[in-house]
C-alpha cells in the first residue's frame, strides 16, 4: 500500500501543527502506524491522498449515521450556506431543532445549543452545581466528557491511550472537587458521596456515559443505573447523562431505550450535528431556568446555534425520526460484524470480547468480559495495534485506539460487513502464523 503522500503530509503538518494533528488520537501513536490524510469520502468509504480506499468504521467518530455525503444533509447544508454562514442572532431553525430533541428524549424540557461536546458537559456541570448548591462532582474512571479542567481526572479515550489519566495544567484546587468512581460499581459511588459528605462540601452532580464509548464500548448495567439514580436522589445530586456519543445513535432515544432511568440533565452531540460542529445540553425546566438570561449562571458562545450546523443536524434527526426501523437494521449489522470478528479471532485461538449497542460497537483483546476501565486496561493493546495495521493494509479503517468505539452507518450493506469479516479473518491468520508459539485462548502478550 502506497503511503508516500500521507507520510509527506504528516511530516509537513508536524512543522506547524502540534504533533501534526488537531486531536491527539489521530496521530496513530497507539497503533504504531502512519495517519492517513483523507482527501474525500462517500457513503461507507474514505479515500486518502495516496488514492487508497477504506471501509470507514470511524464515521467522523460517530456523527455520520447516514454515512459520508448523505444527499439530504448535503442539500440542507448547501441551502443554508446560501442564506449566510453565521448571524450571531436567533433563527427559527434553532427552535425547531430544540423541539425535536425535547420531543424524543424523555425528561428534557429545555435545551441550550453549543458548538462542542466539551462545551456541553462543562456547561451542564456548572448549571448542576448552581442548582444543587454543592461543589463536588462524581465522574467515572474511563468515561471521557471533554477536556475541561474538572473532567481531566482519570479520563479514558485519548488520555488512556497516551498513559495520562489526568492532565498537567489542571489546578489542584479544581481537581480536588472531582471524585472518581468505578464504572458499574455502586459501592464506589456511595463511597464517593460519603467522602464528600465527610469533607463538608457535598456532591452537586454525577456525570456518566450510560453507554461508555471512550474506554472502548462498555454499557452500564441497568441495575447499576437504577441504583445510581437512587443514590443521587438520596444525596441531593443532579444526575447528568452524557449522551454526546450515544444520543440518537445507540437508539433514537439514546440510552433510554435500554434502561428505565431518567437523568435530571443530558448532553448531546455528534448525530445532532450531522457532521458539523454542534452539541447541546438540556434538562428539567427548574434547572435550566437558572441559565442566563433567565437566571444568573453564565454561558455564551458566538457560534452557538450556527444555522449551517443546525440545518445538518435537524435533517439528520428528522430522517431518523421518520424511519425508526433504521436502528434495528443498523443493530443487526453491528451484531453480524462483532460476532464475525469474534469467530475469526477464536478460529486461531485469539481471545476477543465484543459488544454493540445499536450501531455502536467495540471489541477487546481480552479473555474476560469488560465491565469497567480496570477490565479494559487488561486488554492486549499490542495485539490491537497489530490487528489495526493489518486491517488498514486490507482497506478497513477502524478507530486508531483500543479505547474507542466503532460505528455502523446506513451506507454499509451486507457486502461491506462480510468483506470486513473476511479481511479480519485473513488478518488474524497472518498474525497467528507470524507469531512465535501457539495461541491457546489465554490472555497473554503475544510475541511480535
Amino acid at each position: 500500500m502506497n503511503l508516500l503522500q500521507s507520510i509527506n503530509d504528516f511530516n509537513e503538518a508536524k512543522q506547524v501543527i502540534v504533533g501534526g494533528v488537531n486531536s491527539p488520537v489521530r496521530a496513530f501513536g497507539s497503533v504504531d502506524g502512519v495517519p492517513r490524510f483523507i482527501h474525500k469520502a462517500k457513503g461507507a468509504h474514505i479515500y486518502d491522498v495516496d488514492g487508497n480506499v477504506y471501509i470507514d468504521f470511524v464515521q467522523s467518530w460517530g456523527p455520520l449515521i447516514f454515512g459520508h455525503c448523505d444527499k439530504d444533509i448535503e442539500s440542507s447544508v448547501l441551502q443554508s450556506v446560501k442564506n449566510g454562514l453565521s448571524f450571531g442572532a436567533p433563527t427559527e431553525i434553532e427552535t425547531t431543532l430544540a423541539k425535536e430533541i425535547i420531543s424524543i428524549y424523555d425528561g428534557v424540557q429545555k435545551v441550550r445549543l453549543v458548538s462542542s461536546g466539551t462545551e456541553a458537559t462543562m456547561s451542564a456541570i456548572r448549571l448542576a452545581r448552581a442548582y444543587s448548591g454543592k461543589d463536588d462532582l462524581i465522574k467515572f474512571d474511563g468515561c471521557y466528557h471533554g477536556h475541561s479542567d474538572s473532567l481531566l481526572v482519570s479520563a479514558g479515550s485519548g488520555c488512556a491511550t497516551f498513559g495520562a489519566p489526568s492532565s498537567p495544567g489542571v489546578p489542584k484546587d479544581l481537581s480536588k472537587h472531582t471524585l472518581v468512581a468505578r464504572y458499574n460499581d455502586i459501592d464506589s459511588v456511595r463511597a464517593c458521596f460519603e467522602e464528600s459528605k465527610t469533607k463538608g462540601s457535598g456532591v452537586g452532580c454525577v456525570i456518566i456515559e450510560p453507554i461508555a464509548g471512550n474506554m472502548g464500548l462498555v454499557p452500564a448495567d441497568r441495575e447499576f443505573l437504577r441504583a445510581l439514580r437512587k443514590a443521587c436522589d438520596e444525596y441531593g445530586a443532579v444526575l447528568i447523562f452524557d449522551e454526546v456519543m450515544s444520543g440518537f445513535r445507540a437508539s433514537l432515544r439514546g440510552s433510554l431505550e435500554s434502561c428505565d432511568v431518567l437523568p435530571d440533565m443530558a448532553t448531546f452531540g455528534k448525530v445532532i450535528g450531522g457532521g458539523m460542529p454542534l452539541a447541546a445540553f438540556g434538562g428539567k425546566d427548574e434547572i435550566m431556568k437558572l441559565l442566563s438570561p433567565e437566571g444568573s449562571v453564565y454561558q455564551a458562545g458566538t457560534l452557538s446555534g450556527n444555522p449551517v450546523a443546525v440545518s445538518a443536524g435537524l435533517t439528520s434527526l428528522l430522517k431518523l425520526k421518520s424511519d425508526p426501523s433504521i436502528f434495528d437494521t443498523l443493530a443487526k449489522k453491528a451484531h453480524t460484524l462483532t460476532q464475525g470478528l469474534k469467530d475469526a479471532a477464536q478460529s486461531v485461538g485469539i481471545p476477543l470480547q465484543v459488544c454493540h449497542r445499536g450501531s455502536m460497537f467495540g471489541f477487546f483483546f481480552n479473555d474476560k468480559p469488560v465491565r469497567n476501565f480496570d477490565d479494559a486496561k487488561q486488554s492486549d493493546t499490542a495485539m490491537f495495534a497489530k490487528f489495526h495495521q493489518k486491517m488498514l493494509e486490507r482497506g478497513v479503517y477502524l478507530a486508531c485506539s483500543q479505547f474507542e468505539s466503532g460505528f455502523i452507518c446506513t451506507a454499509m450493506g451486507e457486502k461491506e460487513i462480510q468483506s470486513t469479516i473476511d479481511r479480519a479473518k485473513e488478518s488474524f491468520e497472518e498474525i497467528a502464523n507470524n507469531s512465535v508459539g501457539k495461541y491457546n485462548g489465554q490472555a497473554a502478550r503475544y510475541a511480535p
